[in-house]
C-alpha cells in the first residue's frame, strides 16, 4: 500500500437518468415487499425523453400470481413510478412526472429460478444467482467510508437539499460531482480538485463569452460554498482547481439529456473504486438476490471490523452458487492493518452471522420496503434510522471483539 498518492470518486444526484431508474426499480420492490415479504422482484427499468419502461421477473401475492395480475396492480405500480419521479423534481417538457409514456413488461419469475430457490422440505432456501459480492470499510471518515466517495455524495444531497428546500431558484435535478483527494500517510489531508456539473434553470452558464456572468457566479458560488460545507476546514486551499459546470450550460439534463438505465452506477452505489465489485447491480432485486443481500452483509461485517478496532481498512468477498444456500468461500483483507491475522477473522464471522440467503436476511431483516432510500446517495455509509440501512449498524463490533481476545 502507497502511503502517499491523489485518489478520486464520483457520485450523481438522485436525477440522473441512471440513478432514476433505480429509484423507481427499488420502488416496484418497495411497493411489493409490503404487500408480501416473500415477493420475488428483478425489475428493470429504462429511462428515457418523457418514457419510462419496465422490464423483468416476478411474484407477488397480491400482486402477480400464477400468471395474472390482481385488479388494479398494474394501475398501483404506475402511480409508485410517477410519484417516484414527482419526488425527485422532474417537471420539465422532455421529462415530466405527469406526462411521460409509461409502458409495463413486467412478467413472472422462471419456473426453474424458482426451484432452485424455494426452501422446500429439508432443502433451505438457495441463493438467487451465481457470483462474488465485496464488502469494504475504512477509518477515512466516521461513516467508514472512502473519503473521495463520502464527500462526493454529500456534495450532492446538500445540492438538492438546498433545490428541494427552495433555498436558491435556479438548480435542476441533475447532477455530477467528483473529489481527488491527497492521501499522507494513507490518510486524506486536502483536496486537489473538485468537480461538479448541475443542471440549472434556463441562462445559468457563462462560456467563451456566451450566457450570463452574473447568473453563472451565483451558481459558481453557491455551489462552491456547499464545497466548503461538506469538506474539512483546511481541506480546500489556493491550490485546489475547482471546475464548475466545465463545458460551459447544462440546461438539457436527466432521461430527456441522456438514458437511464437500472444498475449503471454500481460504482458510486458502493465504495467509489477503493474496493473490488463483483459486479452485480442491487436495485430492483429482492433480497433473496444475493447480488443485493450478500453485499450488504459483506459491508456490515466489514464496517464491524473496523468499529471493532480489529482494522483500519477491510475488505471481504463473499461467493454463491445458484440455488446452493451455504457460501461456497469467504475472504478477509485486512491490507496489513489488522491487529488480528485475516484467518482468525475469517473462521469467526461464521460463527456470528448465518451468511446463507435466509440467514442474511433474518440477521438484517431485509424483507421489508426499505430499499428505495438507498438507491440515491450510495448502499454504503448511510445512517441506520429504524428498518432503515440495517447493514450499517454497528452492532457486531463488541462480539467480534470476545471472540477475538
Amino acid at each position: 500500500m502507497r502511503k502517499s498518492f491523489l485518489f478520486t470518486s464520483e457520485s450523481v444526484s438522485e436525477g440522473h437518468p441512471d440513478k432514476v431508474a433505480d429509484q423507481i426499480s427499488d420502488a416496484v420492490v418497495d411497493l411489493f415487499l409490503s404487500k408480501d415479504p416473500y415477493a420475488r422482484i428483478a425489475c428493470e427499468t429504462l429511462t428515457t425523453t418523457q418514457r419510462v419502461v419496465l422490464a423483468g421477473e416476478i411474484r407477488c401475492k397480491g400482486v402477480y400470481e400464477n400468471g395474472e395480475w390482481a385488479p388494479g396492480a398494474k394501475e398501483e405500480i404506475e402511480q409508485a413510478v410517477r410519484a417516484t419521479v414527482k419526488r425527485i423534481g422532474y417537471e420539465q417538457e422532455g421529462f415530466h412526472w405527469e406526462t411521460f409514456s409509461f409502458e409495463n413488461h413486467l412478467h413472472g419469475q422462471s419456473s426453474e429460478i424458482a426451484q432452485g430457490v424455494d426452501a422446500k422440505d429439508n432443502k433451505d432456501e438457495g441463493a438467487g444467482d451465481q457470483g462474488i459480492m465485496f464488502g469494504y470499510a475504512s477509518d477515512e471518515t466516521e461513516d467508514l467510508m472512502p473519503a473521495t466517495l463520502d464527500y462526493s455524495h454529500k456534495i450532492l444531497e446538500q445540492l438538492a437539499h438546498d433545490r428541494h428546500n427552495k433555498v436558491v431558484d435556479f438548480l435542476e435535478p441533475d447532477a455530477k460531482s467528483q473529489v481527488t483527494l491527497a492521501y499522507e500517510d494513507e490518510k486524506p489531508v486536502r483536496a486537489t480538485a473538485l468537480v461538479v456539473s448541475t443542471q440549472h434553470a434556463p441562462g445559468y452558464f457563462w462560456h467563451e463569452g456566451k450566457g450570463d456572468a452574473d447568473k453563472y457566479k451565483k451558481l459558481y458560488d453557491h455551489v462552491v460554498a456547499v464545497m466548503h460545507k461538506v469538506l474539512p476546514e483546511g481541506f480546500i486551499t489556493d491550490e485546489t482547481a475547482i471546475y464548475v459546470n466545465p463545458t460551459g450550460s447544462f440546461e438539457i439534463g436527466g432521461p430527456d439529456g441522456d438514458a437511464g438505465v437500472t444498475g449503471r452506477k454500481i460504482i458510486v452505489d458502493t465504495y467509489g473504486g477503493a474496493s473490488p465489485h463483483g459486479g452485480g447491480a442491487f436495485s430492483g432485486k429482492d433480497p433473496t438476490k444475493v447480488d443485493r443481500s450478500a453485499a450488504y452483509i459483506s459491508r456490515y461485517m466489514a464496517k464491524n471490523i473496523v468499529a471493532a478496532g480489529l482494522a483500519r481498512r477491510c475488505t471481504i468477498q463473499l461467493s454463491y452458487a445458484i440455488g446452493i444456500a451455504e457460501p461456497l468461500s469467504l475472504y478477509v483483507d485486512t491490507h496489513g492493518t489488522g491487529t488480528v491475522a485475516d484467518d482468525k477473522i475469517e473462521a469467526v464471522l461464521p460463527q456470528l452471522v448465518r451468511l446463507t440467503p435466509r440467514g442474511i436476511r433474518e440477521h438484517l431483516g431485509l424483507n421489508k420496503p426499505i430499499y428505495q432510500k438507498s438507491a440515491a446517495y450510495g448502499h454504503f455509509g448511510r445512517k441506520p434510522e429504524g428498518d432503515f440501512f440495517p447493514w450499517e449498524k454497528t452492532d457486531l463490533a463488541d462480539k467480534l471483539k470476545a471472540a477475538l481476545a
